[in-house]
């Protein structure tokens, strides 16, 4: 490891490494598990319920779930004491969505919460539904596409809104509502994310009610953001340096005079909260509901980047070391939490992440699970191949997680897939949460002889699906789609060698489904091919087993091809058919009729 990649990033922790350990004895916030032994010293547990409890050497092993607090050497610790491990999650099939995508004859160019409570309701059998990310973006043009990388992750998207189903609008005057209607954007071949914020953001104003209410500290700094940004423009680094911090000595002044503003974004997000849960209440007959996806991080120039700086490292950012994937590494451009910080604050701004997700969710999916156990950050200047493990409380960030699951109800989802080290995945599965099975990678080729992992031994505590967001679908897969996209992009040395290798793959996998007894034939057609792709996750044990319209409908696009932006339309390509028509499809209900056929398998 280069000794001067890590003397850079102890400066962006302000530690100085020719000091000793320092510490006062005590961790700033302790996380345990229900029951398990701690060793304090004399202190009293003020427990959330009110009661006290003295502690004389260990805490005591009745303390319930919960928030409290160790008073000990004139201190307030926080003290969190999670569930060991989370119920097991109900067997079901579902979907996996990018809503986005998703358009309905009412959409406004694309998908909307609106859309979402529809599929919902129209999605006969399934147990749950995941869908990406719907954290909020930065309100000013041009807006940012990937959903990966929200301006918030504590706050929801208002591009999502339908806006034909708010209550202003079912309750304005006919004119307004006529006006209202003529300003819906059509769906073009992509998606025009410019246009659809541009013409919503037109429609609320005029619905607006007007009013001014007091706000929570954390929606008044999201809103109050929303408001500079809008003047300012969308990164607060370019701001007037007396606004660059919520406590900076303009931010007063301007929240005075952007009042309307103000809050006019915060009723935006009273829609997001009003439609997400809609939404969740039209998913209450499944047996698990809709599943939250949740990024690794924010924009360095959003919301939570300017409003929780003090426990970020701004001036860092997070990626992946060099992998055979990507052989210069990752630089996702994320700043990552600082883990002095976040313990030192209670863990409070995770906690809020958290719960703003399981808030109108009946279960989270944590993208690349792996960063509550380490990250790797890349210091100022330098490229991705050229950074450092940093590493987090696993015990305290997971134990949160499961406590605020608990609390909530919710699923757990981990996304593991890439370089991740076993005991992520053997911890996961001992507190109750899934891991990610993805066709594609399920390979070992010691097992029978064969390159893919026999369905039989497929672990029973994941999420299981044929392919992911950043992977080629069904269809794509089987007709190499991503290869020539990459090749046609200049993104592959060796094209020649990359097909040949893409042969190989269909050919194994194809021979995998006649093994599995999907399949009949080694001549089967793509359609069928598909159909037994999605009959081949049914026998697996898997707790859940998603599919997605793109792999139901053929479509040979994937939604995000890694290592492009403007080179391929990221997060951009609609479904082919509207919401309407998605379920009378007749690729649909095969591969509906081969995720339910079978139901008991396994």
């Amino acid at each position: 490891m280069d000794r001067t990649v890590v003397l850079e990033i102890l400066e962006q922790l302000e530690v100085d490494p020719g000091a000793g350990a320092q510490g006062h004895g005590r961790p700033d916030t302790i996380v345990v598990r229900q029951g398990s032994q701690y060793e304090t010293g004399r202190g009293v547990v003020r427990a959330e319920d009110g009661t006290r409890h003295p502690v004389t050497d260990v805490l005591p092993p009745d303390l319930p779930l919960g928030w409290h607090v160790l008073e000990a050497d004139g201190r307030e610790i926080p003290l969190a004491v999670t569930p060991a491990r989370l119920p097991d999650v109900p067997r079901a099939w579902g979907w996996m969505l990018q809503l986005y995508a998703m358009h309905s004859r009412s959409s406004w160019g694309m998908g909307d919460f609106g859309d979402l409570a529809t599929f919902a309701r129209a999605a006969t059998g399934a147990g749950v539904i995941l869908v990406n990310p719907v954290q909020a973006i930065v309100p000013t043009l041009p807006v940012g596409r990937s959903p990966y990388s929200p301006s918030s992750r504590r706050f929801a998207n208002p591009l999502y809104i339908n806006v034909l189903g708010t209550r202003e609008f079912l309750g304005a005057e006919p004119g307004t509502r006529d006006e209202i209607r003529a300003m819906a954007p059509a769906l073009g071949d992509l998606i025009d994310y410019d246009t659809v914020w541009t013409a919503k953001r037109a429609a609320l104003e005029l619905l607006w009610p007007g009013h001014v209410t007091e706000l929570e500290p954390g929606l008044r700094d999201f809103a109050t953001f929303c408001a500079l940004a809008e003047r300012h423009g969308g990164d607060w680094r370019t701001w007037p340096a007396g606004l660059r911090r919520p406590d900076g000595p303009d931010v007063a002044a301007a929240r005075r005079e952007l009042a309307p503003r103000i809050a006019f974004h915060a009723w935006l997000q009273e829609l997001c909260e009003q439609q997400l849960t809609e939404a969740r209440q039209a998913a209450s007959g499944m047996s698990v509901g809709i599943v939250h996806d949740l990024p690794v991080g924010v924009d360095p120039g959003g919301a939570d980047a300017w409003a929780l700086q003090d426990v970020l490292a701004s001036q860092v950012t997070v990626g992946a070391p060099p992998d055979a994937f990507s052989q210069q590494g990752q630089d996702w451009r994320l700043p990552p939490w600082r883990p002095d910080r976040l313990a030192a604050s209670g863990y409070a701004p995770f906690i809020e992440v958290i719960r703003s997700v399981l808030r109108h969710a009946d279960g989270i999916r944590v993208d690349h699970v792996a960063g509550l156990w380490r990250l790797w950050w890349i210091p100022p200047g330098e490229p991705p191949n050229r950074g450092t493990y940093v590493h987090y409380d696993a015990e305290a960030m997971l134990g949160i997680l499961a406590l605020e699951a608990h609390r909530h109800s919710a699923v757990v989802v981990g996304e593991d897939l890439g370089t991740v080290q076993p005991h992520v995945t053997t911890t996961l599965h001992e507190r109750g949460m899934l891991s990610s099975a993805v066709l594609y990678f399920q390979r070992d080729y010691k097992a029978d002889g064969h390159p893919f992992v026999p369905i039989r031994k497929w672990e029973p505590h994941s999420m299981a699906s044929i392919s992911t967001h950043d992977l080629p679908t069904a269809a794509g897969f089987l007709r190499a789609e991503n290869v020539r996209v990459r090749a046609d992009l200049g993104l592959v040395d060796d094209p020649a060698a990359e097909f040949a290798r893409a042969a190989t793959e269909h050919r194994d996998l194809v021979e995998f489904l006649v093994k599995e007894g999907v399949l009949e034939s080694l001549d089967a057609s793509d359609e069928d091919l598909v159909v037994a792709m999605h009959a081949l996750l049914t026998r697996a044990h898997s707790a859940l087993r998603l599919t997605s319209p793109p792999d139901a409908l053929g479509e040979t696009r994937q939604p995000n091809l890694p290592g492009t932006v403007d080179e391929y339309p990221n997060w951009r390509i609609p479904l082919p058919v509207p919401l309407e028509e998605l379920f009378s499809q007749a690729s649909v209900q095969r591969v509906v009729h081969a995720l339910t056929g079978d139901a008991n398998a396994g």
